[in-house]
């Protein structure tokens, strides 16, 4: 598809990837409506700022009214602190689950049949190679993002008939300022050659789905899945 001609609604653009890929869209030529739950936050120049929280259906009721006329959805945003699932805290892991899973279909129930009345469009996943290989200190973001890309591919199935392209980016590592508070936070050390700047990212995702295809990758998350043939193992960094 065309993005200079598109209308697009990206999720979690106040910062990282959200914000890049917001900036990106408007280069291209997009109309985009950027949005967070805390739209004050956004400094993207040349878009619409909505409110948007995607664990509240209200909220994306009210943002899918508004944002009538998109036929490009993004999902980007996720809570991604959700610890270890026998020893974390079970709230925290209810937030992951309730943000990358069930907020990621909040919005996409919401803009489904928006999306079908424009033509069909597209809708673009933002995953994570650990949904293939889980991470120790964070398994329960690993399982959330393990059912999304289950999510992904159902609701792919399911849209085919009204023509909307389903992809999914899925990352190994983004040079995000969370990423980097947790792994120092965590004593570790990010291989610099693995970590995936947010605008070059933005710039290969919106690539992948202009070309249409159905899953974009990076070396890591395509060494991952490869793995997936093999016997379960954590991410090796």
């Amino acid at each position: 598809m065309n993005l200079a001609n598109a209308t697009a609604l990206v999720t979690g653009t106040n910062r990282g990837l959200g914000h890049a890929l917001a900036t990106e869209l408007v280069r291209r030529g997009a109309k985009v409506y950027a949005t967070a739950r805390r739209p004050e936050l956004i400094d993207v120049a040349g878009v619409q700022v909505l409110r948007l929280d995607i664990t509240d259906q209200e909220s994306v009721d009210a943002a899918a009214a508004v944002a009538d006329d998109v036929d490009v959805v993004i999902n980007n945003a996720a809570f991604t602190g959700g610890g270890n699932l026998v020893t974390g805290e079970l709230d925290a892991i209810r937030a992951v689950m309730d943000s990358n899973y069930y907020g990621t279909l909040r919005v996409i129930r919401a803009f489904a049949p928006i999306l079908a009345r424009n033509g069909g469009g597209a809708i673009l996943n933002v995953l994570s190679a650990a949904a293939w290989n889980t991470v120790d200190g964070n398994t329960a973001y690993a399982a959330a993002k393990s059912a999304e890309w289950g999510l992904t591919n159902g609701v792919r199935v399911e849209l085919a008939g009204q023509g909307t392209l389903v992809s999914a980016l899925v990352p190994g590592l983004i040079a995000t300022q969370t990423l980097l508070d947790y792994a120092e936070q965590a004593g570790m050390e990010l291989p610099e050659s693995l970590l995936n700047q947010p605008t070059e990212l933005a710039r290969i995702a919106l690539d992948g789905l202009e070309a249409g295809d159905l899953e974009i990758l990076d070396d890591l998350s395509r060494q991952s899945k490869a793995g997936l043939a093999g016997p379960p193992q954590a991410l090796a960094l």
